[in-house]
């Protein structure tokens, strides 16, 4: 799982980076305020489906360091635009999220890898206990960033723990969705391998694809 990756894997990698970075954007995770009710729980199970395909297209753990170092770079161009310090809870409390969302995944599925590929069942499972994971050591995100996690109004229950079913229960949808895009991906890159074309185009593809998240994200925030 720790096999070196290639033009056409990097390119959707990155893709996928922004893409993602975007829908956390998109989403209000980078307000300046603690995360909204259930809005980080709903980003966990985003974040898996996004995880899911790069891993599938990938089949390498350190594609999935890659995408999650993507995302964090957009989410510091996020709190660039909002004028926001690193140590920010909705700046590097996010980011650590990322990371938990990653390692995460990476331990389910060194767990339960080869049942990935036989059912939707096993896939959703995975989902659900990656996100579990995942919602269970975010609240260590104090000894990281020095910031606590956001916790329910007039209590000290971290919220991604209160809306830990909501986190869960979408998670065992987006990661069979991950996997079921990342194994399209894989089929088109296997079809397009002869392709000298191709090839050149998607060296133009992926940054094109960076460039404009950035983009919309620089104009979400000029609004």
């Amino acid at each position: 799982m720790g096999k070196k990756l290639h033009g056409f894997q990097l390119g959707f990698v990155f893709a996928l980076g922004a893409v993602w970075g975007l829908s956390e954007a998109a989403l209000g995770m980078g307000l300046r305020r603690c995360a909204s009710a259930m809005s980080g729980s709903i980003m966990t199970g985003v974040a898996l489906f996004f995880i899911a395909a790069c891993w599938v297209i990938c089949q390498s753990r350190w594609g999935v360091v890659l995408l999650v170092i993507t995302a964090s770079l957009f989410k510091l161009f996020d709190a660039l635009l909002l004028s926001l310090p690193v140590l920010h809870g909705a700046v590097a409390n996010p980011i650590f999220a990322f990371i938990m969302e990653g390692a995460a995944f990476l331990i389910i599925v060194s767990l339960v890898k080869d049942k990935l590929s036989q059912n939707t069942r096993s896939q959703a499972l995975a989902g659900g206990l990656s996100a579990l994971v995942a919602i269970n050591l975010f609240p260590l995100v104090k000894f990281a960033t020095g910031i606590p996690a956001c916790t329910v109004a007039g209590t000290g229950y971290p919220l991604s723990l209160y809306y830990a079913y909501v986190a869960v229960g979408l998670s065992f949808i987006t990661v069979p969705l991950g996997i079921l895009a990342g194994a399209k991906i894989r089929t088109l890159e296997k079809g397009l391998a002869g392709n000298i074309g191709i090839k050149k185009f998607q060296f133009i593809a992926s940054p094109a694809a960076v460039i404009l998240c950035l983009i919309i994200v620089l104009l979400m925030r000029s609004i």
